[in-house]
């Protein structure tokens, strides 16, 4: 401001004079005085204009204490644990200067930042794997750190980083001990500052005499993939959310492995049970009554208010604007929606990739609550338990209880309304869907000859279970002490022989109090081996028994 006003009224000042210097008349000269005398003004009360800007810069470095002296940990199963810095490199500084804009007033910025390498001691070894990370307590993605893992071995070799600095013949290779070596870890995102590290680390049951004894570990064979529910828990992709106005929410990555939440478990399964050659796929679909002639067996949607993107929810026909919404309980959802067809398609591929025979297992979820008002065939009441076993799906007065038609001609219908009249040549497949063109009904038939195709488009399945723990049901007589539920899954085996081939291994997962035979305690005295016809049906490949053993 002083220079432009005494620039001015030095021009004024000289105009006065006249006369010229050196070809300058007085107006320039005085201008120039004016100005000049401002500029130093000017300076005086406003700077001289900014300097250099550091940010980032510290004086000190501070290192979590190192662990020499301290007991090394010993575990077992999975644990989260500290890990003890056992070996360091020097702190590497890096300044990046940003020259100022256009004016004297814009300063050039140097932001400094730091990396270390470290290595930090978990345990005793051997271990089979270090899952999560956290750093100061906030859970961190294993593929934003350069980490190599050490599993403790006896045999295990220096770590390159360190030999590398410290000299090959100077390298510890810390034998016995597992640990982690965290190269070039950038330092800026911990505000400039080594954080304190946590892992999860597994460990099998280690000791004399345990290769005698196979742990769950080396001695796992097989898994179920589990709970069956989420609309996309099952899909390799990574599925959206779109809420609009740039608010969307990812349905299927829920860790920070920067993988779908089916390929973190599908690498998880590959590193803690190296032995697993087989998964049991389960997919589930929502059954609302224990009377098998009023029971519906559908799939259902989490919600109906936004779809996903890019894989649509469809299954057996079904779109998600035309399908029921799960029971909620205190406004949250009960259970997960049925997963999509594209899922388990996907799920499948994924599966088979990785080396693992696929047994598809059809899963039926019952989802009364607690304030329905279905009259229980079991006791009379005027509610059914809230959330039942499908094992309780029996006739409209169970058997035992006054007034049952057990042994009757109407036992049989009420069965044959479950299992419904769906056939395999109802469903078409229209690329990578499958539509439905059968009866209007949500049967047992549909439900399963759904996914016999659904299998076929995937390029079939090892296994396939055609049900499971249908318990009361298949204890259902009707005339002449027939076993229509038996009867049916026969035929239902027929048909998804014909889906599937001859090289699928079909059966029933019969629950353990089920499998070898039916007492009906009403004084008879009578034995039945009910699911015999089953059992030795041509179609059925093996005697399936769901038994939940204590570990």
């Amino acid at each position: 401001m002083a220079t432009i006003l005494l620039s001015a009224a030095g021009a004024a000042v000289g105009a006065g004079f006249g006369g010229t210097v050196l070809g300058l008349s007085g107006a320039v000269i005085g201008r120039a005085i004016g100005a000049t005398i401002g500029r130093a003004i000017d300076q005086k009360l406003l700077g001289a204009g900014s300097g250099s800007v550091e940010t980032g810069r510290v004086d000190r470095l501070r290192l979590s204490s190192a662990g020499e002296g301290a007991p090394i940990g010993r575990l077992w199963g999975r644990m989260r644990i500290p890990g003890q810095v056992i070996w360091t490199t020097r702190f590497f500084e890096t300044a990046t200067r940003q020259k100022g804009g256009k004016g004297a007033s814009r300063p050039t910025v140097t932001n400094y930042s730091y990396s270390v390498s470290l290595a930090l001691a978990l345990c005793e070894g051997k271990i089979t794997r270090v899952g999560r990370v956290w750093a100061d307590g906030i859970e961190i993605a294993r593929g934003d750190l350069n980490m190599r893992v050490y599993d403790g071995s006896e045999e295990q070799l220096p770590d390159p980083k360190i030999a590398a600095v410290e000299g090959a013949d100077r390298a510890p290779a810390y034998r016995g001990i597992a640990y982690v070596v965290l190269e070039d870890l950038a330092l800026e995102r911990f505000g400039n500052r080594v954080p304190q590290f946590t892992f999860e680390v597994v460990r099998p049951a280690q000791g004399a005499g345990i290769g005698n004894v196979p742990d769950l570990i080396r001695g796992t064979r097989a898994v179920a993939m589990i709970p069956g529910t989420g609309e996309y828990s099952l899909a390799t992709t990574p599925v959206l959310y779109n809420f609009g106005l740039g608010a969307q929410n990812v349905a299927n990555e829920n860790s920070p492995s920067g993988m779908t939440d089916f390929s973190t478990s599908l690498s998880i399964l590959n590193e803690e049970l190296p032995n697993c050659e087989a998964v049991s796929l389960v997919v589930s679909w929502f059954g609302d009554d224990l009377r098998c002639g009023s029971c519906e067996i559908r799939p259902k949607v989490e919600g109906k208010s936004v779809d996903g993107t890019p894989m649509p929810w469809v299954v057996s026909g079904l779109v998600r604007a035309d399908a029921q919404e799960v029971v909620r309980r205190e406004g949250k959802a009960v259970y997960g929606g049925t997963p999509a067809d594209g899922a388990v398609l996907e799920a499948i591929a994924a599966l088979k990739q990785a080396g693992k025979s696929v047994t598809f297992y059809p899963f039926i979820l019952m989802e009364q609550l607690a304030s329905n008002t279905l009259p229980d065939p079991w006791t009379g009441a005027g509610s059914q338990p809230a959330l039942p076993w499908r094992g309780r799906i029996t006739l409209s007065v169970a058997p035992g209880q006054p007034g049952n038609p057990d042994g009757t001609a109407a036992a049989a219908t009420q069965v044959a309304a479950f299992f419904g009249g769906a056939r395999p040549e109802h469903f078409i497949r229209y690329g990578q869907t499958l539509g439905y063109h059968g009866p209007a009904e949500w049967s047992l038939r549909r439900f399963v000859l759904h996914y016999a195709h659904l299998c076929a488009m995937a390029g079939g399945v090892d296994a396939f279970c055609i049900s499971s723990e249908m318990r009361a049901l298949t204890q259902i007589r009707g005339a002449n002490d027939s076993f229509p539920a038996v009867a049916q899954l026969v035929q239902l085996a027929a048909d998804v022989r014909a889906i599937l081939g001859p090289e699928c291994k079909i059966g029933y997962a019969a629950d353990w109090s089920e499998h070898f035979g039916h007492q009906p305690g009403d004084g008879s005295g009578d034995v039945f081996f009910h699911l015999d016809p089953l059992w030795a049906d041509p179609q059925i490949d093996f005697v399936g028994i769901d038994n939940y053993m204590p570990l």
